[in-house]
């Protein structure tokens, strides 16, 4: 059973932080406390561990605000998943290794989430595709480095479709091109696949 900090970090980090109605606001103890039924304690300690994460910025007498990602946030984010993603692409190809199976299935699934109600299922999917890639190359410490990236990924992605109308398609015809390139064991090809995806989003983000 979660606790009530466990609980608490988990409504903040998933669904309080990609909100893109959230961004740039400040949070409410007591009112997301009200929400999910716990005290205002273990709220407090969330948004802690959320501030040690550069999450959120805690502001004496004002509470925690949700800082927008900036310009300079995106472009690292960016460019870090280029490097983890570009290199399981290679890796995986070299060894045979692609989960091709696992991201069809993926892609499947992603292909049904339309519209803005399935938003966040829709980007959490994306994030899986690419999680799935990279934890097939088997390096634990990579795989963990890629999952701390998730929570400025889905806000990022969550972000990139609420000013895009079209980018659902667009992801999904992206993902279709990287999963191609991996069943044809092309690396070069694939990494050229996955910098265009993650350069469409950037470009989406910084153009607003």
């Amino acid at each position: 059973m979660q606790s009530g900090r466990e609980k608490a970090y988990a409504y903040l980090k998933d669904s309080v932080l990609t909100d893109p109605e959230m961004q740039d606001r400040f949070l409410s103890e007591q009112e997301i406390a009200d929400r999910i039924g716990v005290s205002r304690t273990p709220i407090r300690e969330a948004l802690l561990l959320l501030a040690a994460e550069d999450l959120v910025r805690l502001v004496p007498k004002r509470g925690a605000h949700i800082a927008p990602l900036s310009g300079r946030e995106i472009r690292d984010l960016m460019e870090m998943r280029g490097l983890i993603e570009r290199f399981a692409a290679e890796r995986t190809t070299d060894r045979g290794t692609a989960p091709v199976d696992e991201m069809a299935d993926i892609l499947a699934h992603q292909d049904t989430l339309r519209g803005e109600e399935t938003t966040k299922e829709f980007i959490a999917a994306d994030h899986r595709f690419h999680a799935t890639l990279v934890a097939a190359v088997g390096n634990t410490l990579m795989s963990r480095q890629y999952d701390a990236l998730r929570s400025r990924q889905i806000r990022a992605g969550v972000l990139a479709l609420y000013r895009s109308g079209n980018r659902q398609d667009e992801v999904l015809a992206e993902h279709r091109q990287i999963l191609d390139c991996l069943v044809a064991g092309d690396a070069a090809a694939a990494c050229a696949a996955i910098d265009s995806h993650i350069q469409a989003t950037q470009h989406i983000l910084l153009a607003a």
